[in-house]
């Protein structure tokens, strides 16, 4: 599990590989937004963590359509299957992989993006949390629509058809939270609450439908 953890974090972080590709449609989504709505600074503040949420789930879902297709390709993913070890905890490996090397650069690129958008301490500080509470949630359903796609001639698209509606919950929760944090009257926690009891949802049920859709595929 190591080895396979390693093999997929230096494959993330090769050029070419799903964090630089991410990093650069999250800055291009948050770039143009200021050109597009003028430079109103109290609406900038007011749709940042909106729009900053919706750059970052795109941005995440970039690399999911290749989350087992080498494995598939050269017949790692048959051998993977063979192991004694559950094909549930190789998926849960393989996203822990795919979260630090292509969603944790998002978060960590969050910050100095949110100056674009006019957001004060407060706003950046609770967006880094919703996505370090959310953006799991988002790894996991991906996972398990990687792994229905992963026979299909452009699973790309497909991926992106199947999971995008799953995650708008996450979404949801996510900008509510932040939106709940600046604004006094509403409480940050039950949204945020909501948020990591989505994560730790599909963290049990996005393996298991995964690894099912796999053993599928090979069929």
């Amino acid at each position: 599990m190591i080895a396979l953890f390693l093999r997929d974090l230096k494959l993330g972080f090769r050029a070419g590989g799903g964090m630089l590709t991410g990093v650069l449609f999250f800055m291009t989504v948050v770039a143009v937004i200021p050109f597009g709505v003028g430079p109103d600074l109290n609406l900038l503040a007011r749709i940042g963590p909106a729009n900053l949420w919706v750059g970052a789930l795109l941005a995440s879902l970039l690399g999911l359509d290749r989350l087992f297709q080498a494995e598939r390709e050269d017949g790692a993913l048959d051998l993977l299957m063979m192991q004694e070890t559950p094909l549930t905890l190789i998926v849960i490996v393989k996203c822990i992989a795919h979260w630090v090397s292509a969603v944790l650069p998002l978060i960590i690129a969050a910050p100095l993006l949110s100056l674009f958008m006019n957001m004060n301490e407060v706003a950046i500080g609770a967006l880094v949390l919703t996505l370090l509470a959310g953006s799991p949630a988002i790894t996991f359903i991906g996972a398990a629509g990687a792994a229905v796609a992963v026979a299909l001639p452009r699973g790309g698209l497909i991926v992106s058809i199947l999971v995008l509606p799953l995650t708008i919950p996450v979404l949801i929760f996510g900008v509510s939270a932040v939106y709940a944090a600046v604004e006094d009257p509403a409480p940050f926690l039950p949204p945020f609450l909501a948020l990591v009891a989505l994560s730790l949802f599909f963290a049990v049920i996005g393996p298991l439908a995964a690894a099912l859709a796999l053993r599928a595929s090979s069929e």
